[in-house]
């Protein structure tokens, strides 16, 4: 499915600790550690999103609800690829993950396996986002480490090549760490590739703030705030989506 040349991802530093996951109750978590949950599966619904924050990275479908592709930093457990696998019928699915002991996990997480919408890639995605150009029409940034973001996923540098890497009115969605001592200065590397063409919206237990930026004015779309269903989004997955949806639209009413 990828049309790039895939750069070779650099193994893992020495000591790095080994992704597994847990089982409790119905509940399957991927860890680093056992303090830190990187991602969370229903086991009764594998498909769902079992956590708010990824339910708010999906608020790229106020603007667009059909993107051709979706360029997808991190893999984790596998919530968002599955979701967007799922239930956007006419999008491709392209993952981006540096560590091959996630991608070996991935039928714990019920990933489904590479195919013509579908591929997990293993490779390096800031190497990987430098050599694209007008690649996708959303990229997910999700990919996290022990300690949280690697620097250089957050870096002015990165974000420039993310711009650069969309489509017009193409959608950069980031997930931050809301209390990490360098919110504010990511938000800034954010804000000088994309401008004003950004807004924030914070999870209720104030952990999280998913940042959506823009390459073009799709933000300024009044439509985005009249959350009806798409027709290209079924209703069994608007209805997971619908409360976060709304969120989401009020922060835009005051945007």
């Amino acid at each position: 499915m990828s049309d790039v040349r895939i750069p070779a991802a650099p193994p893992p530093p020495p000591g790095s600790p080994k992704p597994f996951f847990l089982d409790s109750g119905t509940k399957r978590t991927l860890h680093f550690t056992e303090k830190e949950i990187q991602s969370s599966m229903s086991l009764l619904s594998p498909d769902a999103l079992d956590l708010e924050y990824t339910r708010m990275m999906m608020g790229f479908v106020l603007f667009n609800p059909e993107p051709a592709r979706i360029l997808m930093v991190g893999l984790g457990g596998g919530s968002l690829p599955k979701f967007c696998h799922r239930y956007l019928a006419r999008t491709e699915v392209e993952v981006i993950e540096i560590d091959p002991d996630v991608i070996a996990l991935r039928e714990a997480f019920m990933v489904p396996p590479d195919g013509e919408r579908f591929q997990v890639i293993q490779a390096d995605a800031a190497r990987y986002l430098r050599d694209v150009e007008e690649h996708a029409d959303v990229i997910f940034l999700d990919g996290y480490g022990v300690g949280g973001i690697p620097e250089p996923l957050c870096s002015a540098e990165f974000y420039a090549d993310c711009f650069r890497a969309l489509r017009e009115n193409g959608m950069l969605v980031i997930n931050f760490h809301l209390n990490h001592p360098d919110h504010h200065e990511y938000m800034d590397r954010v804000r000088a590739s994309f401008g004003p063409s950004m807004f924030e919206v914070v999870d209720d237990d104030m952990t999280n703030s998913i940042v959506f930026a823009c390459k073009g004015d799709l933000l300024d779309d009044p439509a985005a705030t009249a959350l009806t269903r798409p027709a290209a989004i079924p209703k069994d997955a608007w209805r997971q989506l619908m409360p976060t949806l709304r969120v989401i639209g009020a922060t835009l009413v005051l945007r």
